[in-house]
């Protein structure tokens, strides 16, 4: 049992979210950095310009808000290339449990 199936309705909304890929996750990060760097630079010249640093604090504080908003849900162009998993090796089903484990092997002398 996991953590999230232990929390009421939690679980079940967990299992039904789209999850995003790897390069989705790269792209999400690249995306974020970016705006983050646009919105630090555009609110560090304007603070300057204005003379008040709260006019830069205000303008990043817009970039955060934004970058969160634009990679934090799971938006389909993040999710383009969808991870192939592998089946589980034990779900099939296999009545020995242990699988081998505990067997000994005997030499031929």
């Amino acid at each position: 049992m996991s953590f999230l199936d232990s929390i009421p309705f939690l679980g079940t909304i967990a299992k039904h979210v789209p999850s995003v890929d790897f390069e989705g996750q790269k792209s999400a990060e690249k995306l974020y950095q970016r705006v983050i760097l646009l919105f630090g630079v555009v609110g560090f010249v304007w603070g300057l310009v204005c003379q008040q640093f709260i006019q830069t604090l205000y303008i990043f504080t817009a970039g955060v808000f934004l970058a969160c908003l634009l990679v934090i849900p799971p938006w389909p162009m993040f999710r383009r290339q969808p991870i192939s998993w592998l089946k589980n090796p034990l779900s099939r089903g296999t009545s020995s449990g242990g699988g081998g484990a505990g067997k000994k092997s005997r030499k031929n002398d």
